[in-house]
């Protein structure tokens, strides 16, 4: 058992039990990284339906390698060298080089992350705004990735549990709500097609989201973040769930933010902390299968019962009633074949086409 693994699950088995997705799943939101770990992941999507992975990988040397290994079945991100010394200059003036990078290497989505700790990382090299998606260096990024037909991808905000506790200074980070007005600046001021990742940062408020894809008609949301997503999902009633999908086929993908590292193969007691979810191929597996496992029983079925995956935010919130190895209740929500259609791969299908044809567009001008 582990934290992927709190039931000591053969996920291999439980894949089987779950039987084929209605449609090959997409999965648009990932990092894959490490070519070792690559073919576990590869495994996990073979058991779980998963047929195309979209990745964030930070190491553009690793992209080769991992087209061996995944063939027509990956697509990549531009990101950040996110492991850089010169976090300024990664994250300012030198990103949209590496876009340019990226493009050259068939990338024709740009993340640009604008977490609230961002603050943080902006105020050790004196630049608290360095991270602000209206940074004037944030916007030259986004040009350079508008002129070549890019779609955007961002990362606007975290979960409430994080706002109550690592984020309670609004004075540093603000409020959940303003880190939305910047974000909603640059979704008007570059009309290209963007997806806002983990249910747009808010999978709490159901009917703010509904607002802000009201409001901007190139914006769709990915699912991914798996233990944020099946916490707060589960505790949604179905009805409002399902009525959020209906209402916004088409514009709804899903994704699992697993992320793979050869670190996760070894066992070693100084690892970061993404490095540490897992210490051996085994355990690697579980951490990656365990994701897919969980979206997949949250979207098909009615299943309901504790989660399979220990999930810190619960102590972090209520440290008396929870300790970090504590899961929350997974709910399914047995969305209907038809939205699961769209919702595993057309909305995704798409949104991927629309963006060739527009990089394509913009190279022949």
């Amino acid at each position: 058992m582990n934290d992927s693994n709190l039931f000591d699950l053969d996920y291999r088995i439980e894949a089987g039990k779950l039987g084929a997705p209605i449609v090959p799943i997409i999965d648009a939101h990932a990092h894959v990284g490490g070519l070792n770990a690559a073919p576990i992941l590869r495994e996990a999507m073979d058991c779980y339906g998963i047929a195309e992975i979209w990745s964030m990988t930070s190491t553009i040397e690793q992209i080769d390698g991992l087209r061996e290994i995944f063939s027509d079945r990956i697509h990549f991100i531009a990101v950040p060298n996110w492991r850089d010394k010169d976090p300024k200059q990664t994250h300012g003036v030198g990103y949209a080089k590496r876009i340019e990078e990226f493009y050259a290497r068939g990338a024709r989505i740009a993340k640009f992350w604008a977490a609230p700790r961002g603050v943080d990382i902006g105020t050790e090299v004196g630049e608290p705004n360095l991270m602000r998606l209206d940074n004037p260096n944030r916007i030259a990024a986004m040009q350079m990735a508008y002129d070549l037909g890019m779609t955007f991808m961002v990362h606007v905000a975290d979960p409430d549990t994080w706002f109550a506790t690592r984020y309670s200074d609004q004075s540093r980070y603000g409020t959940k709500a303003s880190q939305y007005e910047p974000f909603e600046r640059m979704l008007d001021r570059f009309p290209t097609r963007w997806i806002a990742a983990h249910m747009g940062g808010w999978p709490e408020d159901l009917e703010f989201l509904s607002g802000l894809l009201t409001r901007h008609p190139n914006l769709s949301l990915d699912t991914s973040a798996t233990k944020w997503i099946v916490r707060e999902i589960s505790k949604h009633p179905r009805e409002d769930v399902l009525s959020f999908f209906q209402r916004w086929t088409g514009r709804l993908l899903f994704g699992s933010d697993i992320v793979t590292s050869d670190a996760h193969l070894v066992d070693e007691s100084t690892k970061f902390e993404m490095d540490a979810k897992a210490n051996s191929a085994q355990s690697a597996f579980d951490l990656y299968a365990s994701r897919y496992w969980a979206l997949r029983t949250l979207w098909e079925t009615n299943w309901s019962g504790p989660s399979p995956i220990a999930d810190p935010d619960l102590a972090m919130v209520d440290p008396v009633a929870f300790t970090p190895k504590d899961s929350p209740l997974l709910r399914g929500i047995a969305l209907p074949n038809e939205i699961l259609k769209g919702f595993y791969a057309q909305s995704a299908h798409t949104l991927m086409r629309e963006s060739l044809n527009r990089s394509d567009s913009s190279s022949r001008l």
